[in-house]
């Protein structure tokens, strides 16, 4: 058996990493357009799904709704209780003909929260393909992943018959483009994940609305559910953004294009401080899972 020279052995390492990863690059551009398309652009087909109506709740007697109900009787205990200490202590209190009130009203809105949500996520919808439309009719291209991940196979070409080159400048902005676009897969799946928890709790934030002591619930539920939404009419700006840079073999066009998928990765950032609510950033959420157990070590 002949001995190898070092020389050859780096090269041999140099092929093997360059063709599991473009293995890897090219499995992710095919199965990744219409995937990221859907995490993204949430519309009221995230509701039509048997099994989540059923969960929900398709009457006061079953699912979610049927223990936001008989919540809403231990709400209306707890006030009788209320009231009736507030003689013995002389406690200011909400009169009855209030809270009957609050009750009536909050309880239509909690057994109609399913068609609230849907109201919202259809006015969401359609404002952000609004924005894409506006943008096809400009570019005449589709504003949406598909078309991205088109032009990046075009202008940044990694195809099954190509030659991939981590060890070069196309091949690090092609490594950390596709690292982005995995990222924002997690990212965009944790949020569809995410939009409908919070439709499934959305007839316990109707609920706390009866109480003035829980109504921070009902505000934070809110704050929360309308920032995951409004996020895809930023995903769809910056789309629209990106598609009007004139990309093409140069490196800086490609550099441009690195930046636009990192300002899709970070939206939900951007959302989050200017409305608060929650992040769907994988690696932050990884990084503050470590620095929580780390005490534990």
């Amino acid at each position: 058996m002949t001995d190898l020279d070092p020389q050859t052995i780096a090269q041999i390492f140099k092929e093997i990493i360059n063709t599991l990863l473009s293995n890897l690059f090219s499995s992710i551009s095919n199965n990744l357009y219409e995937t990221l398309d859907n995490l993204a652009f949430v519309s009221t087909d995230i509701l039509h799904d048997s099994i989540f109506t059923q969960l929900f709740g398709i009457s006061p007697e079953n699912g979610m709704l049927l223990i936001a109900n008989s919540l809403l009787t231990g709400f209306v205990l707890y006030y009788l209780v209320q009231l009736l200490f507030s003689y013995f202590i002389f406690s200011e209190i909400q009169r009855p003909s209030q809270y009957i009130f609050r009750l009536l009203v909050f309880s239509i809105l909690m057994n109609s929260s399913f068609f609230i949500c849907e109201q919202f996520i259809q006015l969401n919808s359609h404002i952000s393909l609004a924005i894409r439309e506006l943008g096809e009719s400009i570019y005449h291209k589709n504003i949406c992943f598909s078309s991205l991940l088109q032009t990046l196979n075009d202008q940044i070409s990694i195809t099954e018959n190509s030659v991939f080159d981590l060890f070069s400048i196309n091949g690090v902005i092609k490594f950390f483009i596709y690292f982005s676009l995995i990222n924002i897969l997690f990212s965009y799946s944790l949020r569809y994940v995410m939009i409908k928890v919070f439709i499934l709790i959305s007839p316990f934030a109707f609920l706390s609305l009866i109480n003035k002591n829980s109504v921070w619930f009902f505000q934070t539920w809110l704050k929360s559910f309308l920032a995951l939404l409004f996020l895809q009419i930023l995903i769809a700006i910056i789309l629209l953004i990106i598609f009007s840079i004139d990309f093409s073999s140069n490196i800086f066009s490609k550099i441009l294009y690195l930046g636009g998928l990192y300002a899709i990765t970070k939206s939900n950032q951007f959302i989050k401080e200017l409305m608060g609510g929650i992040t769907t950033n994988v690696s932050q959420n990884l990084y503050q899972f470590k620095y929580m157990f780390r005490g534990l070590t």
